[in-house]
């Protein structure tokens, strides 16, 4: 068996889209997917990216992705990763891959002089957590997420 990652490119656009349906279904949140795919290429592949992307591959079939972007770190004065979105089809789990995939993140962090690399994960995603906690991710309890989205962005905007 072999694992490979790869930078995406814009012909992977239709796959991208397809594993970000498949990890909202097993997030249990498909119904909140709002994206159409030619908005996320411009995002994604335009001349002003906003992300990035590999494809994580077994035995030359994609399987998995890593969606992440910069972020900043003013107490280390220092950038870092942030991973969105982290993906592997359940028929390739426990072959490598999630671990291939943030490894590969983790010398992109230390080639670019990154401090960290972080990301968020649901409470309820046991098997997820113990996965990134055996990585030596740690748990960042202290903190919690904010949002200000849907109707409540463009009134802030007008405030």
């Amino acid at each position: 068996m072999t694992l490979s990652i790869r930078p995406a490119k814009p012909a992977d656009l239709p796959l991208i889209a397809a594993l970000i349906r498949a990890l909202a279904d097993y997030e249990k949140l498909a119904d909140e997917v709002r994206f159409d795919e030619a908005t996320l290429g411009e995002h994604l592949f335009g001349p002003h990216p906003h992300a990035e992307v590999v494809i994580g591959e077994v035995d030359g079939q994609p399987q998995g992705f890593a969606l992440f972007f910069h972020n900043f770190s003013t107490f280390e004065g220092k950038p870092g990763l942030y991973l969105e979105d982290l993906f592997v089809r359940p028929e390739a789990r426990g072959a490598g891959l999630g671990k291939a995939l943030l490894a590969h993140l983790a010398k992109l962090c230390v080639a670019r002089g990154c401090a960290r690399l972080e990301w968020s994960v649901l409470d309820w995603n046991a098997p997820a957590i113990g996965f990134y906690e055996s990585l030596g991710a740690r748990m960042m309890d202290e903190w919690t997420v904010m949002r200000v989205d849907g109707a409540a962005l463009p009134a802030l905007a007008a405030a």
